[in-house]
């Protein structure tokens, strides 16, 4: 039971597919929810492998869509998709007024994140990740999120966590995406 939205408060459930590394486009889906029960929807844009464009190419999809009036949050499965494709989850929540929350099932390795884009000579994300602060525990998940009270997120991603600790709006972006690419789905959102 939720403290602070219904049983089928409307959200959007976000995911890349599949890539290699040879891909230089990967194919994001979002899930529109009914709360952690019903799909009402299916969203799609591409993004670039270890590109800048994400937190752009995912707002004009939300805000293009006729979904959006709808829509109560965005869950974003991680801060990134396609590689190091950093999702600014600040900036996104400015760009579409609706309150993000990115999950993740493990604390992330920062230590070895920031080493990496050291590596590429990749400041301005680390600024980015830094910026959006440092994830929280929420039951068995941890998040990050913007335009919204910690117990709010929280809440939310409980509400939505259905089947198991990933919200289900996730969990189904992960399989479509990876039926899509992979030509069958298959867990691990």
């Amino acid at each position: 039971m939720s403290r602070f939205f219904k049983k089928e408060t409307r959200v959007l459930g976000i995911d890349d597919a599949p890539f290699s590394r040879k891909d230089e486009k990967v194919l994001v889906i979002a899930t529109v929810f009914r709360g952690g029960s019903w799909l009402d929807g299916v969203l799609t844009c591409t993004v670039t492998r270890d590109g800048d464009d994400a937190t752009k190419a995912i707002a004009e999809m939300i805000n293009n869509s006729k979904f959006k009036k709808q829509l109560q949050a965005i869950l974003i499965d991680g801060i990134a998709v396609a590689g190091f494709n950093i999702i600014d989850i600040k900036q996104l929540f400015e760009q579409v007024k609706i309150p993000v929350i990115a999950v993740v099932r493990k604390f992330p390795d920062f230590e070895q994140i920031f080493n990496a884009l050291e590596k590429l000579g990749k400041h301005e994300k680390i600024k980015v990740l830094k910026n959006i602060g440092m994830p929280v525990a929420c039951g068995k998940v941890f998040i990050q999120f913007s335009g919204l009270s910690f117990e709010k997120a929280c809440d939310l991603v409980k509400l939505t966590s259905t089947r198991s600790n990933i919200p289900e709006p996730l969990r189904v972006a992960h399989l479509i995406g990876s039926g899509i690419v992979l030509g069958e789905s298959r867990g691990g959102a």
